[in-house]
């Protein structure tokens, strides 16, 4: 039969909502005992194992809230396919000084390039180091602001955004591109400049941005703004779709069909 004192403790652990202490004071104290150890470090056992499970529990939250492709990570980023440069920034974004400093990060390629693995692997290791990172297709971003601003909800939005660290737009140049669109983004764009972070994938180019925002001064004015604190990482080669379809054909003996796939991806 348990102690009716060890009973107590428990139960005033609980209510102070520190599990950790709880499922563990039992081993601890024996290892304390066995050890001599002072009361100090007794405590201070207790409280990096609580200290541990919180920050477990929270990067778990995060990741949950964040929407990242639960496969799309830097274990299976196969970072040899990308130009040098590329591979030289990648592990200086991992470890999120740019989201301290409120950068941004566009990665540029066609499709097929692994822009949005790319993003996707960076943003996880955001949230192993605590930031709160948000992965969305552009569209659907777009379509929540054009929602919320025919709630009037706009400005509710945009703050809610703003609590994320790293907001990750993925695939900026399939917007449909109507005028509203263009004025939502651009002013979520506006909203975070030098202030939060925003990693941007697109298959366009920035010559090539009048497509989204339409009017050269607004295409202007949000290059300007994404740029100014930015590191663009420039994706080339072959598509991974394609060079995996081309793998697919050839281990079938249909060599036309591989060259047909290669020549589309170059196109």
């Amino acid at each position: 039969m348990r102690a009716p004192v060890r009973d107590g403790l428990e139960m005033k652990l609980r209510s102070m909502k520190l599990p950790s202490f709880v499922a563990h004071h039992g081993e601890v104290a024996k290892r304390a005992e066995k050890g001599g150890w002072s009361f100090d470090r007794f405590l201070e056992e207790l409280a990096d194992l609580e200290m541990e499970e919180r920050k477990r529990r929270r990067i778990e939250r995060l990741l949950k809230a964040s929407n990242l492709p639960s496969d799309k990570t830097l274990a299976t980023l196969e970072l040899w396919r990308f130009p040098p440069a590329v591979k030289r920034q990648v592990p200086t974004l991992c470890e999120g000084g740019f989201i301290e400093r409120a950068e941004n990060v566009l990665a540029f390629g066609l499709t097929g390039r692994g822009k949005s693995h790319l993003v996707s692997a960076i943003g996880h290791e955001l949230v192993k180091r605590g930031y709160r990172v948000e992965f969305v297709a552009a569209f659907r971003l777009v379509q929540r602001l054009l929602a919320a601003k025919r709630d009037l909800k706009f400005d509710a939005e945009l703050r809610r955004l703003d609590a994320v660290d790293g907001l990750i737009v993925d695939d900026v140049g399939y917007i449909q591109q109507d005028r509203e669109e263009m004025e939502v983004l651009f002013t979520l764009l506006a909203e975070r400049y030098e202030r939060r972070s925003v990693l941007i994938t697109s298959n366009l180019v920035f010559s090539q941005w009048d497509r989204i925002f339409k009017d050269p001064m607004t295409t202007a004015c949000a290059i300007d703004r994404v740029v100014h604190h930015a590191t663009i990482l420039e994706l080339t080669g072959l598509s991974y779709r394609s060079e995996a379809a081309r793998k697919r054909n050839a281990s079938r003996g249909d060599d036309s069909s591989s060259d047909k796939v290669a020549k589309e991806a170059q196109a």
